[in-house]
């Protein structure tokens, strides 16, 4: 056998060793692994290096979770259901797809924190699902979801940080100081994570070609947040280069800073880069006009190229603005095309808050410089004057006249949508988001200054802003999946085929929520029960239906029916899950005596 024969061999071997615990809870086997390096150099063994805080074996978890998470959500997510539906029915299939990407992430957590060192646990800080996007309605409730709070540990550990977290959230007087002194007391390490597990959603319902992806990004430390939050964060990304030209010239470059003074230092940085061939990649759309049309206008007159849907990136493939901001930082920075020409490319405008700081941590790794600034999540105001709103005083006195002040004539100001932003200024603050702050960066999000992450990205359709391949069915049960690992010492692409133990309808099973189940009609009561059961839906319900979910004394959850939206789960459904989750109350109290319905 030829020597790279048996190191391939020996590459699967180890990858098969490292990650068996989530290929087997999903009944896969890998059958090939290759590798493709984007940034740094392998050392004589692949196997035998890392690129983050992580060792090795971890990585590989990691890379096998999202992986998993895009195989599962594209083969049994309903892909492309949602196209011709109605607000409504396109809604519900975003939530089933957000459902199987949830689950099977969770459940790919869960298994591979088996193998964390006995102290470590995995919190979720940010997640993506809580609130409804630009297009959406709030009666629309939240999307099933991996949020703040989530802990994924061995039970020891698990269950004491349930404890304090649960108190965190409830206890006015114990906030985030004396949660991470007691952290710090307890010997514990917190990874802290922000996860997307289905970006794009809109456009996988719809059966896009292009964009829907899950997101990772595991951290060193847990985020400086102490509440369940998902807000809108203004966002501008450039090259470091610029930023540097900015300093040498004694400018500063911040979110606010005018954009024909971000151009005047790109020009003195890039000689001769004609303005047409700097390309500013922004969300588009009628519902976001209110909100930085001004920001469009602002780049257009100075005669820069806004991307528009179908702009052909260097790769060839076409760009898409209605949705997806974390995916183009990648691109972010300078090329030549065929005629020996400069191009520049970077980002600017909003994203909601997991992925604006998703991308602003990979500014380390890329070589970029990322600039936030927090905005409320009503879109009729401008840009410009978003900060300034999150930044006043919801209990001062002269709160509304201020609000009526900074929104002019925008906006009709009455008692409801006083109140409206008071919650939303409110929430941030309890959040310990920095709102008075009027820009930020990746590092307000943590404790330590000093902080390292580990991005991962598994792509369900091929990715436009990387040229990473989605998910490819290669033989009968046999598919390739791509994933994007980057960490301060390298940038890989890992490629595994995976093949399916079980039939497609099993498989659909072994990624589908046991409450899923069991709602669509599966017999939950001649099912052998085990243990576990009681920990996996626990864990669903939270990932399903967190805002009807009430916790109380060390371990309890209540769970508000009436609380759960008709968007979220239909009446007829909701009835059933009642029902389900009674009987497993009556027939294994201990088992599940953590459980009440109200």
């Amino acid at each position: 056998m030829s020597r790279k024969n048996q190191e391939k061999k020996d590459r699967i071997a180890q990858w098969v060793y490292d990650t068996r615990s989530i290929l087997g809870r999903f009944h896969l086997w890998l059958e090939d692994v290759e590798v493709e390096w984007v940034k740094g150099e392998p050392g004589s063994d692949e196997l035998t290096g890392n690129i983050s805080f992580l060792e090795g074996g971890m990585e590989r978890l990691f890379a096998v979770t999202g992986a998993v998470t895009a195989l599962g959500t594209q083969l049994f997510g309903r892909f492309g259901a949602g196209a011709g539906l109605d607000k409504k029915g396109l809604n519900q299939v975003k939530k089933d797809a957000d459902a199987i990407s949830a689950y099977a992430m969770s459940e790919c957590l869960w298994y591979l924190s088996r193998q964390l060192p006995e102290n470590h646990a995995i919190m979720v800080c940010l997640g993506e699902g809580l609130m409804p996007k630009a297009g959406e309605t709030p009666e629309m409730g939240s999307n099933p979801l991996l949020g703040f709070g989530r802990v994924y540990a061995r039970p020891c550990v698990a269950q004491k940080l349930d404890r304090m977290i649960q108190r965190l959230v409830n206890d006015p007087g114990y906030g985030w100081e004396p949660f991470y002194r007691e952290i710090k007391e307890s010997r514990i390490t917190i990874w802290g994570a922000a996860i997307d597990t289905l970006e794009n959603t809109s456009r996988f319902a719809k059966g896009r070609d292009t964009g829907p992806m899950t997101v990772l990004h595991l951290f060193d430390q847990p985020l400086k947040i102490t509440r369940p939050y998902e807000g809108y964060i203004g966002s501008l990304f450039l090259p470091r280069e610029v930023v540097d030209t900015a300093a040498d010239r004694s400018q500063l470059i911040h979110f606010h800073t005018p954009r024909r003074l971000v151009l005047e230092v790109i020009e003195h940085t890039y000689p001769g880069m004609r303005r047409e061939n700097i390309h500013v990649w922004t969300l588009r759309g009628k519902s976001r006009e209110d909100r930085i049309g001004k920001l469009w206008a602002e780049w257009q007159e100075l005669g820069v190229h806004l991307v528009d849907d179908g702009w052909k990136l260097p790769g060839g493939t076409a760009a898409f603005t209605e949705s997806g901001t974390y995916a183009p930082t990648y691109s972010v920075g300078t090329w030549q095309d065929e005629a020996g020409d400069s191009h520049l490319f970077l980002c600017d405008g909003y994203a909601a808050s997991a992925e604006a700081m998703q991308a602003a941590s990979l500014c380390p790794l890329l070589n970029i410089e990322g600039f936030l600034s927090v905005f409320t999540s009503n879109f009729k105001l401008p840009y410009d004057r978003e900060h300034d709103v999150m930044a006043l005083d919801p209990e001062a006195g002269d709160f509304p006249a201020r609000l009526k002040e900074l929104a002019g004539h925008r906006l009709e100001v009455d008692d409801a949508l006083i109140e409206h932003y008071r919650e939303m200024i409110r929430d941030g603050i309890a959040a310990g988001i920095p709102v008075e702050k009027r820009w930020i960066g990746a590092d307000d999000f943590f404790p330590e200054k000093s902080w390292q992450v580990l991005a991962v990205s598994g792509y369900m359709k091929p990715d436009p802003y990387s040229g990473a391949p989605g998910v490819e069915k290669v033989g009968e049960n046999l598919y390739r999946v791509t994933v994007r690992l980057a960490g301060p010492r390298g940038d890989k692409r890992v490629t595994l085929t995976l093949r399916f133990d079980k039939s497609p309808a099993e498989s659909k099973l072994v990624f589908n929520p046991l409450l899923n189940r069991f709602i669509g009609g599966e017999d939950y009561t001649t099912r052998p029960v085990k243990i576990s059961d009681s920990g996996r839906i626990r864990n669903e319900l939270q990932t399903l239906c967190s805002e009807a979910l009430e916790f109380f004394g060390e371990k309890g959850i209540r769970v508000y029916f009436d609380r759960i939206p008709p968007e979220v789960i239909p009446p007829a459904h909701r009835q059933k899950l009642r029902q389900i989750l009674n009987w497993y109350k009556e027939h294994h109290p201990i088992w599940f005596s953590w459980l009440e319905t109200g």
